[in-house]
């Protein structure tokens, strides 16, 4: 019999891993019953399988990625409405103080007609005066004294009346003035027409201007007046005085009543 150090070293020579006796043998190691279960073959591995991770290994912590910085979107709101403020009305500018006008008007009379005439001088008509001469011509076309008489002193009605202070001399103030002079004559002795005999007679007796001349007017408080040219007008413009002849016969029969 040989010992189990020898029989082991046979069968390693013999490539014999695994053996069992069929008889307990004498001096022999008792047998191992593990070497008796058959070999468990390992699984094949897949190539899609994932590899396990030994559970004792620590687990390294994924770096994180660097976030993105992300873009906020602001939206606006929506504005609201001012207020529209209210259209200041614009202030008021001080009105220019315009100065008085400045005029002399020759208060006379002719029969039924009284006459309000512009004194292109500034002073009282003078026989040789060429204006003044005219004047009497157009008395003598209308059939009219031609030597007209001065009312009351005979002093022209002059404006401003004083210069300087604080009394108002503007143009309103002067169309009061020479109306009421008028309506004073009137109520004293009245007439049939009234002659306005250049533009200050016209615009500061018949509240008219230029446009008017020709032509008969109705006042207020006055009665019927004839517009007539300035007496310097009429001699500078001779064409003017057929106008003036033609609205004077139209209105002839208002101070000559004769048939």
């Amino acid at each position: 019999m040989i010992t189990e150090t020898r029989r082991r070293a046979y069968l390693d020579a013999m490539q014999v891993a695994v053996w069992l006796p069929r008889t307990e043998l004498p001096f022999a190691a008792p047998s191992r019953l593990e070497l008796l279960k058959p070999p468990v073959e390992a699984a094949p591995l897949q190539p899609d399988a994932a590899v396990p991770v030994a559970s004792e290994r620590a687990v390294e912590p994924t770096p994180a990625r660097p976030e993105k910085p992300q873009l906020r979107v602001v939206v606006p709101e929506p504005k609201q409405p001012e207020a529209v403020a209210a259209p200041q009305a614009p202030e008021e500018r001080p009105k220019a103080i315009e100065p008085p006008p400045r005029f002399a008007l020759q208060l006379l009379r002719a029969g039924s007609v009284l006459l309000l005439v512009e004194l292109p001088t500034g002073e009282s008509f003078q026989s040789r005066d060429p204006g003044y001469i005219l004047l009497k011509d157009l008395l003598r076309a209308a059939r009219l004294p031609d030597s007209p008489q001065q009312v009351g002193d005979g002093e022209p009605i002059r404006w401003p009346l004083l210069h300087g202070g604080s009394l108002d001399q503007g143009a309103e103030a002067a169309r009061d003035y020479v109306q009421g002079v008028l309506a004073a004559e009137l109520e004293t002795m009245g007439c049939d027409c009234i002659w306005l005999v250049g533009l200050p007679a016209l615009r500061f007796a018949g509240e008219v201007g230029a446009e008017a001349c020709c032509r008969e007017l109705a006042i207020d408080g006055l009665g019927r007046a004839l517009a007539i040219p300035g007496l310097e007008t009429l001699m500078e413009q001779p064409a003017t005085k057929a106008e003036l002849w033609q609205a004077m016969r139209r209105s002839l029969p208002r101070w000559h009543r004769s048939s």
